[in-house]
């Protein structure tokens, strides 16, 4: 999936905008809650080796929460790998290039519920 098309998604199904908190990786987005600002992912372009990918050609990537359960059994999916530079036991590395899009979406999704926090979640019940 092409960062832009990816970008504008997010707008539009999370209503909320890319955040770039690092002047260092002035391309790294942050995608949080308008409620709590907790993070629910951050795309990323990053070496391939960086994930385990053999080579050192730079690949875009998003992180996500998983549930910590489902994580084993994700990372044997294509496209789905142990989190770059988060908790491995509760983040999973999306790379764009391979993961099915309606997987994506649906990780995405699993994000977002798992990062809103609980007063908000019995709001919307």
């Amino acid at each position: 999936m092409n960062i832009s098309t990816l970008i504008s998604q997010i707008k539009q199904r999370y209503h909320t905008q890319a955040e770039y908190p690092w002047a260092k990786f002035p391309d790294y987005a942050v995608f949080r809650h308008q409620n709590n600002r907790k993070w629910f992912a951050v795309l990323m372009e990053v070496r391939a080796d960086k994930i385990g990918i053999e080579g050192e050609e730079k690949i875009a990537i998003l992180n996500v929460k998983a549930n910590p359960e489902e994580i084993g059994s994700l990372r044997m999916i294509k496209g789905v790998y142990p989190a770059y530079h988060m908790n491995k036991e509760h983040w999973l590395s999306l790379h764009l290039a391979e993961i099915d899009e309606k997987l994506l979406f649906e990780l995405l999704d699993e994000s977002f519920s798992l990062t809103i926090k609980k007063a908000a979640t019995r709001a919307l019940i």
